[in-house]
């Protein structure tokens, strides 16, 4: 039995590249009742100076936001963005889905290494380890 998404799934994306990839690899799992919801979540320093100016983020944001809807055109019978704010970027995907009461969180993991993984927190790692609605992980594309 195939898996399809008929419901809505939130897509947290990190950068354009990210966007397009995973939004690639979501597109033949959606049906036309399918609500896509693709945020990005810039991560506030919770005390320290940001590493860049809330609107240089935003600006960064709407550039994924615009890769990643390319491949959900004609896929997905909506697609949403959102740009999200927190100190930690799992807990904030969390509450989001949870608020949005999303059927699922999709990614597709980003390769690394173990050492950047280990330095980074490994962010796929916790969605899957702290999941508080359903997580799938995309097979990677070739691209």
């Amino acid at each position: 039995m195939p898996l399809t998404f008929d419901g809505t799934v939130l897509v947290p994306v990190a950068d354009p590249d990210d966007g397009e990839r995973t939004a690639t690899a979501l597109a033949p799992y959606l049906s036309p009742s399918s609500t896509v919801l693709v945020v990005n979540v810039i991560e506030k320093a919770g005390g320290a100076p940001d590493k860049a100016s809330v609107e240089q983020r935003e600006e960064y944001a709407k550039e994924i936001f615009e890769r990643a809807r390319g491949p959900l055109e004609g896929e997905a019978g909506t697609v949403e963005t959102a740009i999200l704010f927190g100190t930690d970027i799992v807990e904030t995907i969390f509450e989001a889905a949870t608020e949005r009461d999303v059927e699922a969180v999709v990614f597709e993991p980003r390769e690394g290494n173990r050492f950047v993984e280990l330095l980074t927190g490994d962010v796929a790692r916790r969605l899957v380890k702290e999941a508080s609605v359903p997580v799938v992980a995309l097979p990677q594309t070739d691209s």
